[in-house]
């Protein structure tokens, strides 16, 4: 079992950047994919972006490409996602969540879920 505890969330101008970490427990964690997704108010949770067990592979949705990086230090048992160029329409709880398959990109085909952290993008 993987638990999960995100952080870095806050308020920011649009344009600026914030990194959002999730801290895993267990020795397990190398063996998980992981990802980020969001969930804005009034909106189902959509997929953000997903990093394999060695971190050599990512994916991205269309709206993030180019802005947002997903990496992992599996040393440390620790995700991250960096975003920059906020937009306003990033305004979300980013989740972080860990599944045993690759690659995926729906909310139920992932394992445990950390409790999610507000990003709120200021125009």
């Amino acid at each position: 079992q993987v638990q999960l505890v995100e952080s870095g969330g806050g308020l920011v101008q649009a344009g600026g950047s914030l990194r959002l970490s999730c801290a895993a427990s267990g020795r397990t964690f190398s063996s998980y994919a992981m990802a980020w997704f969001r969930q804005a108010p009034g909106k189902e949770r959509e997929f953000v972006a997903a990093i394999n067990w060695s971190g050599r592979n990512t994916y991205y949705t269309d709206s993030v490409k180019g802005r947002f990086t997903i990496s992992r230090d599996n040393a440390k048992n620790t995700l991250y996602l960096q975003m920059n160029s906020l937009k306003p329409e990033d305004t979300a709880v980013y989740y972080c969540a860990a599944g045993r398959l690759w690659p995926r990109y729906r909310d139920y085909e992932y394992d445990y879920w950390g409790q999610g952290t507000q990003v709120t993008v200021a125009s």
